[in-house]
């Protein structure tokens, strides 16, 4: 049996009625973006005795909150969990590293596409965030738990952890009377074909040139690398497998928190601080206009009290005093001003370290 022809002038009307639709939509997209940030902003600065109790509520009607995070797949599962279990609101994350996370936002938003209600990842991106304007500054009252180097002028995002970063190796290839004191040991020819190091991480190579000098800090990894060479690879979580492989028996910049993870639970990897010692902040923002307001705040305030000994359980440094005291006794990365200098040092980290 053969296929009656379609009615001209039906396939027409049906084709106006779709290009007016859409057009209805694309008009109102900007309408329901300025309603979402208008009711966001009267959350933000509300801060009535109530306010943790009007949050929970209007969650719950919202039913969910949707995050972007570069926590690892067992922390996420931890966090969310605990999230869900207290406020009987369904946490969807979507876990990718920090520069995707900011790539994906940004397209996002210029494209009028609001999913995300909260960000939790690096300092240097999230500042980008914040340079975008796409963050709320969220007046809640755990600030003032908070220690001062995790607050930016702008408020706009809120550092939630310290990720203090080191150098790592296996403990088996490695002994600790062999540990270099300073990054000029590393100079001897028994480190040859030994050090590895992250491929994207120019911010913190640069806070430590930086720190160290930046003429004498340049010379000495242009001498490194001709003389005992640096392996780059791509992911912190791959390095810290690699460490414990002994395809990489030395890391120049380990992330602590994952090496302690580790080692608790039996693989053959510690950590050593080469001064100057370098760490960072991760924090958490508010999407201005988060789909569900409610959930997004009620987020922040999740990761800035009650997460915070849960993460201090799984060896990361949480930024509450209340949880723990944080004494930096490590250089603490500027995002600002590695955000104004990242061309300079993503093109200094590429010529010397990962080309090379």
């Amino acid at each position: 049996m053969g296929f009656a022809p379609l009615n001209p002038s039906y396939s027409l009307a049906r084709r106006v009625a779709a290009a007016a639709l859409t057009l209805v939509c694309l008009l109102a997209a900007p309408s329901l973006a300025r309603a979402q940030n208008a009711a966001l902003a009267d959350l933000a600065m509300y801060s009535g005795p109530d306010r943790t109790a009007r949050l929970i509520a209007g969650a719950k009607k919202e039913g969910v909150v949707n995050v972007y995070s570069s926590f690892t797949v067992e922390d996420l599962k931890l966090l969310a969990a605990a999230f869900e279990k207290t406020y009987g609101v369904k946490l969807n994350m979507w876990r990718s590293s920090s520069e995707d996370i900011l790539q994906r936002a940004v397209v996002e938003a210029r494209g009028g596409r609001y999913d995300v209600d909260a960000i939790e990842t690096s300092a240097a991106e999230m500042e980008s965030l914040h340079r975008e304007q796409l963050l709320q500054e969220i007046k809640t009252p755990l600030l003032a738990d908070l220690n001062l180097g995790a607050l930016l002028p702008h408020r706009e995002w809120v550092g939630d952890r310290l990720n203090i970063i080191t150098a790592a190796y296996n403990t088996n290839l490695i002994k600790k009377s062999e540990l270099p004191k300073s990054y000029d040991d590393l100079l001897d020819p028994r480190w040859k074909g030994k050090l590895g190091v992250e491929a994207d991480d120019d911010i913190w190579w640069g806070a430590l040139v930086t720190a160290m000098g930046e003429g004498k800090g340049l010379a000495l990894f242009r001498k490194l690398v001709s003389t005992n060479g640096i392996s780059p690879h791509k992911g912190h979580t791959l390095l810290a497998n690699m460490i414990i492989s002994g395809e990489v028996p030395f890391l120049l910049d380990a992330y602590q928190y994952k090496v302690e993870q580790l080692k608790h639970e039996g693989a053959p990897i510690d950590w050593t601080m080469i001064p100057p010692g370098i760490s960072r902040f991760l924090g958490t923002g508010v999407l201005r206009h988060a789909p569900h307001p409610n959930a997004a705040i009620l987020f922040l305030d999740f990761m800035l009290g009650d997460a915070q000994k849960l993460l201090l359980g799984r060896d990361f440094t949480p930024t509450n005093m209340k949880v723990k005291p944080l004494d930096i006794a490590f250089k603490v990365i500027d995002p600002a001003q590695m955000l104004d200098q990242g061309e300079k040092w993503s093109k200094l980290y590429d010529e010397i370290i990962v080309r090379k």
